[in-house]
């Protein structure tokens, strides 16, 4: 990830007749932009930039459960990402990708959703009349209060945290809440609309899906299903293609022209994958916060009429009508970090100060020189989306198996097994995956971890193909001529 304070320029984007496209990824914690230009040797990043948003909010609602975001803290956070880019780069841009987290939800009101105000640079928009960004990670839908819902006619289950969850729970909780709002989407969604002026925002089937009550196959919402339930249909988006052109900018904004296109909102997942995946026979394995195991699905799968809650491995639409089979585990790196984080807190009760990164240098120095234990970690603190009542559990215990090098090697070992559980090297190689593509942060730091994912998945594995969802909004609308 860039430095939070500058933008990174590798090359000029202002080669005359080069197409030049803004790709944007409004992620869990940070805001990404670069610039892209497509040349003889593929694909090149000219300017790059990243800012942290600090976004998080108090939920009034939901207290302790909801995971919300100040919607103002992410556009502040994009404004200063572009306002680092270089003027002549971002007037030569043609074409925006935005791609950001799904299944969340923000509401507004049509016409008052922003602000436009001219600056040193051009326009750009402020947030008006918006909610809060109920964020994936929100916890507030209990498993008795999803079952209580209707059964979607959708091949994905509904989890908690999901757009059409979320409402639902507004709407049997906090009625009130809704109704000063007539339009709602996904963070990028919302960024879309505000910028093509849209009068009903505009959603792609990657988005939808992560939503809940959609059907992929007929790229269409669960009406029927929905009405008799109550649901406001009126904040359900319409539905369009990934890589499909949302509409243009009636203003320039920060100096892009007046007139530029912009895609439809993408799935940050599907444009991670999109800017490392070269070959139907990768497999791409990304542990950062969480971890997720994917493989491309055979042309023309289409995925079953029904959702399986307990079946680990979930379809997510992906560009030109395939699918991605996807085991996303909610524990990747948040893992080690509350391994680590407990330790501190053990050494500052026994009246030691540790920093954390030495904590973290010393268990992964520990479990490189402890190349296996007896010891067996199952690393569900966060639970799991198909079980999300199962928790954490340590065992095959033994006196010379406590020290931090077999606890750390057992850990790392659990997180991939986990992952290994929900999509087996076997069904990997049925699929005709040759290789895994390893990204993510956890990953690429982590020595023990690499070593395990070796172990347990025989492939030829390649690091550093670092997943970049802002890079892959750009190439999706590079490639759409």
């Amino acid at each position: 990830m860039m430095a939070d304070n500058q933008a990174i320029g590798l090359s000029p984007c202002t080669t005359p007749g080069t197409m030049c496209v803004l790709g944007i990824d409004l992620g869990t914690t940070s805001v990404k932009a670069a610039l892209v230009i497509e040349t003889e040797q593929g694909q090149i990043v000219t300017q790059s930039c990243s800012r942290e948003t600090q976004a998080q909010a108090d939920s009034p609602a939901a207290g302790a459960q909801g995971m919300e975001q100040d919607v103002q803290k992410i556009i502040k956070a994009l404004n200063e990402c572009l306002a680092a880019f270089p003027q002549e780069h971002l007037q030569r841009v043609s074409r925006i990708g935005i791609s950001g987290q799904m299944h969340g939800v923000v509401f507004w009101k049509t016409n008052q959703g922003c602000k436009w105000a001219k600056s040193g640079t051009g326009h750009t928009f402020q947030p008006g009349e918006v909610s809060h960004l109920i964020t994936w990670q929100d916890g507030r839908c209990s498993s008795s209060f999803l079952s209580s819902l209707p059964q979607p006619q959708s091949h994905l289950s509904l989890a908690t945290g999901f757009g059409c969850a979320t409402i639902y729970w507004y709407l049997k909780n906090s009625p009130d809440f809704l109704k000063p709002y007539d339009a709602a989407g996904t963070i990028h969604d919302y960024v879309v609309a505000m910028l093509c002026d849209l009068e009903r925002p505009l959603m792609s089937v990657q988005n939808a899906a992560s939503w809940g009550y959609f059907n992929s196959r007929s790229k269409s919402w669960n009406t029927e299903i929905l009405r008799e339930s109550g649901f406001p249909l009126d904040l359900l988006p319409e539905v369009g293609d990934p890589g499909d052109i949302a509409g243009r900018m009636p203003h320039d904004w920060h100096g892009i022209p007046k007139g530029t296109e912009v895609g439809i909102a993408l799935g940050d997942f599907q444009c991670s994958v999109y800017s490392c995946m070269t070959e139907r026979t990768d497999a791409v394995l990304n542990i950062s916060t969480s971890a997720q195991l994917t493989v491309p699905m055979p042309l023309g799968f289409q995925p079953p009429e029904t959702p399986d809650s307990l079946s680990a491995v979930a379809y997510f639409p992906y560009f030109d009508g395939n699918y991605l089979a996807v085991a996303a585990s909610l524990n990747g790196g948040n893992v080690l970090a509350t391994f680590v984080d407990m330790l501190g807190r053990w050494m500052a009760e026994l009246g030691y100060e540790v920093l954390e990164s030495n904590v973290y240098t010393q268990m992964i120095n520990a479990a490189l020189a402890q190349n296996d234990t007896r010891l067996s970690i199952c690393p569900t603190v966060f639970g799991e989306r198909h079980m999300p009542e199962q928790l954490a559990s340590v065992t095959s215990i033994t006196a010379s198996d406590l020290s931090l090098g077999h606890v750390t090697r057992a850990l790392c070992h659990g997180i991939i097994q986990n992952l290994h559980s929900m999509l087996p090297f076997q069904h990997l190689k049925e699929a005709g995956v040759k290789r895994i593509l390893g990204s993510g942060s956890a990953l690429s730091r982590n020595e023990v971890l690499k070593q395990e994912v070796e172990k347990i998945f025989p492939f030829p594995v390649i690091y550093g193909k670092d997943v970049d969802a802002a890079m892959g909004a750009a190439m999706v609308m590079l490639h759409r001529r």
